[in-house]
């Protein structure tokens, strides 16, 4: 009886031994699975190309201003306001684009003697701005100071929001071009081939925005001369990131 009960129990060992090792077995086919191995070995490089393009400008974006020292505040601003209108009204007849203006502004100005402070008069401002064709500018500074204009303030020069659209493609593709010849730069120097690209990151695509240029004399009458205007090229950049496999 205790013989038999022995030989039962060996025999049950050397099954559950039999079933461990098919398990181990299988386990170890399955981690040797070439689509798994395959992935865990994926490997992947990151560049990130870069791309300008260069129009050129046919916009200019000038600010205006306005400015009239008085005795009275009401005549001050009286008079602020007539050259302002006079100002804007021909703005309008030139049909200028993105016309603005900031209004009237009114400041006391003060003297000082013997440590006193008196009143001597008043400060009346306005600021106008738009935008218009770069070679119509200079004469519309001109006939905008002899309408009353006593500063010029700056002007930027920006390009056709159509041309920067059409820039800002352009810009771009010569970004992904450029991370992509980064890429088989460095892989073809480790002798290795480009594969799929498995990631695509586009970091902008802008314009900066316009500086003014500050104009070193701003008349206060400009019957005698033009003032000349000449724009340039305005920038649009671009970066790409791609993440490619190898």
């Amino acid at each position: 009886m205790n013989s038999n009960l022995r030989r039962g129990t060996r025999n049950n060992f050397r099954s559950l031994l039999t079933a461990l090792c098919l398990t181990l077995t299988f386990v170890s086919f399955v981690r040797l699975d070439p689509a798994v191995a395959q992935e865990q070995r994926l490997r992947t490089l990151t560049v990130t190309g870069r791309g300008v393009e260069a129009i050129p400008t046919t916009k200019t974006q000038v600010r205006l201003g306005v400015e009239v020292q008085g005795k009275t505040a009401t005549a001050v601003q009286q008079e602020a306001a007539r050259r302002s209108s006079a100002v804007v009204e021909l703005l309008r007849s030139r049909q200028v684009e993105k016309l603005e203006t900031a209004g009237i502004t009114l400041n006391p100005i003060y003297s000082y003697e013997n440590n006193q402070q008196r009143l001597t008069g008043y400060t009346a401002t306005n600021t106008v701005s738009f935008r218009i064709n770069t070679a119509s500018a200079g004469t519309l500074l001109d006939d905008a100071v002899n309408a009353g204009a006593t500063r010029i303030d700056g002007v930027s020069f920006a390009a056709a929001e159509s041309a920067i659209e059409q820039a800002r493609k352009q810009a771009l593709r010569k970004a992904t071009q450029d991370a992509q010849a980064q890429a088989d730069a460095v892989l073809s120097a480790l002798n290795l081939k480009r594969g799929d690209i498995l990631g695509i990151q586009v970091n902008g695509a802008i314009a900066p925005p316009p500086m003014y240029r500050q104009l070193a004399n701003a008349r206060a009458a400009a019957a005698d001369a033009t003032t000349p205007v000449v724009g340039g090229e305005q920038q649009i950049e671009a970066s790409v990131t791609l993440q490619i496999g190898y």
